[in-house]
């Protein structure tokens, strides 16, 4: 092969060698750029600041988280419906209302998602003040799944009620029962017990006591008082004054549960949204 010739191939190898590596650099480049649009997307809002866009649940999903963190409380006879709400160690802490305990005497028992009773005890380190709350504790190796802290709620919201109902025809616990629904009020002053979010779902005698979630399945309340109670006694707030009877015959048409924000509670955790158990770090105490 003449020198000329030989030549001509090596120019030729170097041009296509510097193709492909402006090919491969281009390539690189765009899908750098594509990626940040992607991340400015999910993260920026529109004023411009950057936050953590949280993932609404499917029904399906929501009714399986739902069903890992909200147990059974017991004492001779059911009682009502409780929440996981931390761990530390080996000691559990479920959150119920007051007035679930206040239909027994202890010994209290709870029964977890497996299906396992363990003794319960009720907290001495809580101060839950005029709430109608109350938090009992039990030891367990098993890695049970505890609630994410949702944020502060609003009217129009879409809220999911999640307890064990009771059969009233033979007083047997049906299954977990979840409701759909959407707040109706929310009141600037608490209604004695600390009532404040009023929703339009139907919560049944024996769901007391279970987790008002939002639909990222996040816990934003605690349920506690049906619509249309027996004895329609006027509404009062929890400083003794009572409501307007224009507000009255709006509160007795909803459904009731105690804010999650009342308790002053900071988390960190991992969890999937498959509704595996997770692990979270909790600490709170009742703002007065």
């Amino acid at each position: 092969m003449s020198k000329k010739l030989r030549s001509v191939f090596n120019l030729l190898d170097f041009t296509i060698i510097k193709l492909i590596t402006c090919i491969s650099g281009l390539s690189f480049l765009l899908s750098t750029s594509t990626a940040n649009i992607s991340v400015s997307a999910d993260n920026v809002s529109k004023n411009g600041n950057r936050e953590h866009l949280k993932t609404e649940l499917s029904q399906r999903d929501l009714e399986r988280q739902a069903a890992t963190i909200t147990v059974k409380v017991l004492s001779t006879e059911f009682l009502g419906s409780g929440i996981l709400l931390k761990h530390k160690d080996n000691i559990y802490t479920v959150l119920t209302n007051a007035h679930v305990l206040a239909a027994d005497e202890p010994p209290y028992k709870i029964i977890t998602p497996d299906g396992k009773v363990y003794k319960a005890r009720v907290s001495k380190t809580q101060k839950l003040e005029k709430y109608d709350l109350a938090t009992l504790e039990f030891s367990s190796k098993e890695n049970y799944a505890v609630a994410v802290m949702g944020e502060k709620t609003k009217t129009g919201d879409e809220v999911f009620v999640v307890g064990f109902p009771i059969n009233q025809e033979n007083s047997n616990v049906k299954e977990i029962t979840l409701t759909t629904g959407k707040i109706a009020l929310v009141l600037e002053k608490a209604l004695e017990g600390g009532y404040q979010i009023g929703y339009t779902n139907q919560l049944d005698k024996g769901m007391s006591g279970g987790p008002l979630l939002n639909k990222q399945g996040e816990l934003v309340g605690v349920n506690g008082m049906h619509a249309f109670p027996i004895w329609d006694n006027p509404s009062t707030y929890i400083d003794g004054t009572p409501t307007t009877e224009t507000l009255h015959q709006q509160i007795v048409r909803l459904s009731w549960a105690v804010p999650i924000e009342k308790l002053n509670i900071k988390n960190s955790r991992s969890r999937s949204q498959t509704g595996n158990a997770k692990s979270e770090s909790l600490t709170h105490n009742m703002v007065k």
